[in-house]
């Protein structure tokens, strides 16, 4: 089949009036409304496009892929509102709507918003949508403990970054676990700390397991304080906001780090802070 909303790669048929027709295996034809073919188009005749509906509701392929396809999000910025919606700038014309009855409160012009693309299986349109909770379940968690996992930020509170889990889930990363600027939006790679009992999700934006991460972080403050002529003016007193600003790591991460060179005798500890006697 010929899906709209998607990226396909579709066979060149022939040429017409109007561009060309592109088919797919089964013999389904779609309408490429364009006098010249992509230059990316390879030897076998194929070309890979984006199917979607024009202004008069023809499924018609484009050579442009759109910021996200059917079943994903991405930040995106209304171009304009009108009685139908907030029509969004997603890069394939014409916009992408978000109906008025999508919308958690009202878009405005000039705006950037979190959209998800969904797909009205009555009338074949792509359609978005702000109602982003609408479209994540935590009934059935297909990921596990210990996982990497895809982000998206949903939003903040304070408890911590909300975020969107490998696109299907929701989770929440602490707020003593946040330790760089983010935005609502934003692609992240984090893993699964806890699976609750009420089928919440915590995230962590560390690897998980001790050894795991904490060979690295010795390797880092190992190279700093090298660098540093065997002195890092840092303690167990320092604030969180310098540690990562310094070494882009959390505090606890920090102090397992200093902790493992203490035990093995490589640093000292001192009131202003640590140094090399390796």
């Amino acid at each position: 089949m010929i899906h709209t909303g998607r990226i396909q790669e579709l066979q060149i048929k022939r040429r017409t009036r109007e561009g060309w027709v592109l088919t797919d295996a089964d013999g389904h034809e779609v309408l490429y409304p364009h006098p010249e073919l992509p230059r990316e188009v390879d030897d076998d005749k194929r070309v890979r496009v984006f199917v979607h509906r024009d202004v008069q509701g023809r499924q018609v392929a484009s050579p442009r892929a759109p910021k996200a396809t059917v079943g994903q999000f991405a930040m995106m910025r209304v171009g304009l509102v009108d009685r139908d919606g907030a029509h969004m700038e997603w890069g394939v014309k014409p916009d992408l709507l978000v109906p008025h009855a999508e919308q958690r409160k009202a878009m405005e012009e000039g705006r950037w918003y979190l959209v998800r693309v969904a797909l009205d299986p009555r009338s074949d349109r792509i359609f978005g949508s702000a109602l982003i909770e609408d479209f994540l379940n935590n009934d059935e968690i297909g990921v596990e403990e210990g996982e990497a996992v895809g982000l998206i930020v949903l939003g903040r509170s304070d408890l911590g970054l909300h975020v969107i889990v490998n696109g299907r889930h929701q989770g929440l990363v602490h707020a003593n676990e946040v330790f760089k600027r983010v935005s609502i939006g934003d692609k992240l790679t984090g893993h699964v700390k806890h699976i609750r009992e009420d089928r919440k999700l915590d995230i962590t934006l560390q690897p998980i397991g001790y050894r795991q991460y904490n060979d690295v972080n010795v390797d880092l403050l190992v190279r700093r304080l090298r660098a540093g002529n065997g002195f890092l003016p840092f303690t167990d007193k320092s604030s969180t906001e310098a540690i990562y600003a310094e070494f882009g790591i959390s505090k606890k991460a920090f102090k397992k780090a200093v902790g493992a060179l203490y035990r093995e005798r490589l640093v000292r500890l001192e009131d202003d802070g640590i140094v090399w006697v390796g």
